[in-house]
């Protein structure tokens, strides 16, 4: 059964992020006086792969672990884009320069369904092509790198790719094609 929200107060909210405490009744009876909600704009990310099936990634310094890692194309959802993936698309083109080929929904999931409201669509890209050079924000500095299929599961096995909302794609990816 769904929680009865009693009252409802934003404590923060700017365009990428809302942070709402909740007054709430749950089903067992009890109440809580302060449940947080982060109110987030949905997010997607892109397992390209080039013609010669390799691992499009992006390498970036992540100031909330204060690392640079190695991570897949991601981005937000931004309300002027049509859907989902032409916001996949656009970050793609983007942050790497790579563009063009046969794009799919690889799944749907939530980045912590407990206190975020948003989702995180991963699509695969097939067939990607450079086509332009990065065009990134002031806040990025995102190198491009190519990875083969062994590297990236390697990468995989020794936690070098510790973003959970593409560490799990990957996963998933990869073992639909060594099981296909």
């Amino acid at each position: 059964m769904k929680w009865k929200i009693l009252e409802s107060d934003y404590l923060f909210r700017n365009p990428w992020l809302k942070v709402r405490k909740d007054k709430v009744a749950i089903p067992n009876g009890h109440q809580l006086d302060a449940f947080y909600v982060l109110e987030y704009p949905d997010w997607v990310n892109v397992i390209g792969l080039t013609k010669d099936k390799q691992f499009v990634m992006v390498r970036q310094y992540r100031h909330g672990l204060q690392r640079i890692s190695y991570e897949l194309c991601a981005g937000v959802h931004d309300p002027g884009d049509d859907d989902h993936l032409a916001t996949a698309k656009r970050e793609m083109l983007e942050e790497t320069g790579y563009g063009g080929g046969e794009w799919e929904l690889l799944m749907v999931c939530s980045p912590n369904p407990s206190t975020h409201t948003n989702l995180n669509y991963t699509f695969v890209a097939r067939g990607l092509k450079k086509i332009q050079e990065q065009d990134l924000d002031d806040a990025e500095d995102i190198t491009v790198h190519l990875f083969s299929k062994e590297e990236i599961l390697e990468m995989l096995e020794q936690n070098e790719i510790i973003q959970a909302m593409h560490s799990a794609p990957l996963w998933k990816f990869l073992y639909g094609e060594m099981n296909s």
